[in-house]
């Protein structure tokens, strides 16, 4: 899969950021669904396979070779190397779901400039799907076909909304299942479709918002380009605009300022 053929700044590092994407699905998806897949439990009582550990060392060799000057950022392997330009990269986002062979998991790939994500990829072989931005790019998807542009929806209320709560637990943890309850009254319809595929539904107009809680970086980087440049805002949960909150809330923009309102009477 290539990107749409308008240059960019970024252009260059989108074309890398593909072809990483390229060589995390040789790793990630022969594992898929494997017999013999290893599975660890990591300190913080998360699950880890053998399938992220390689599939994260594919693209810190990559990288080590097209871009030894920026630094790296990944969930198994952590920080090293510049912050000003830093990858930041879940290998394999929904590891819960990889290992129980649920196809709902994938790849994110972010370059971020000064902690502000500019490219992101997102790659879910199991799905056979792909999405990628970077800044002034547009933001394209593609299965084996031509890629597409995105847009968000044009929902311009929330009660004809269409959201994604990611997990009752991540809000109970929070302290907020009031407030999600009174949410899933007000809207039109509410799921838990869960991880990176959340945003990507979102940037496709499919969902109207998305809100998580305690993310790392890695967990939502690739996004935000994505469901930038499809036309979507996307904060931390009160509304900053940083990755680095542990909380976020995607819209389709038209009704971001209403999201934060209702969430912060």
């Amino acid at each position: 899969m290539t990107a749409s053929p308008r240059a960019t700044d970024f252009r260059s590092d989108l074309e890398l950021a593909l072809r990483l994407a390229d060589a995390a699905d040789l790793q990630s998806l022969p594992r898929f669904d494997a017999t013999d897949l290893e599975i660890s439990t990591k300190a913080d009582r998360t699950h880890v396979t053998d399938a992220d550990l390689a599939t994260e060392r594919a693209i810190r060799e990559m990288l080590a070779v097209e871009r030894p000057d920026d630094g790296i950022f990944g969930e198994e392997y952590g920080a090293q190397g510049d912050t000003h330009r830093q990858w930041i990269i879940d290998p394999i986002d929904g590891t819960a779901n990889f290992l129980r062979g649920v196809p709902l998991w994938g790849t994110m790939i972010s370059l971020a400039i000064d902690g502000d994500p500019q490219v992101g990829v997102v790659s879910m072989p199991a799905l056979g799907r792909r999405w990628w931005a970077a800044r002034g790019e547009g933001a394209w998807s593609a299965t084996d076909a031509a890629p597409r542009p995105l847009q968000v929806s044009s929902v311009t209320s929330l009660d004809d909304a269409s959201i994604s709560f990611q997990s009752i637990g991540q809000w109970a943890g929070a302290g907020r299942t009031d407030q999600l309850l009174a949410l899933s009254e007000r809207v039109w319809r509410d799921r838990a479709y869960g991880d990176v595929y959340s945003y990507m539904l979102l940037a496709e107009g499919r969902l109207d918002m998305v809100a998580e809680f305690d993310v790392k970086e890695y967990d939502i980087a690739a996004a935000v380009p994505i469901v930038r440049e499809a036309g979507g805002r996307m904060t931390a949960f009160d509304g900053a605009e940083t990755i680095s909150a542990r909380s976020t809330l995607a819209t389709n923009g038209i009704l971001h300022d209403a999201f934060l309102t209702f969430l912060h009477p």
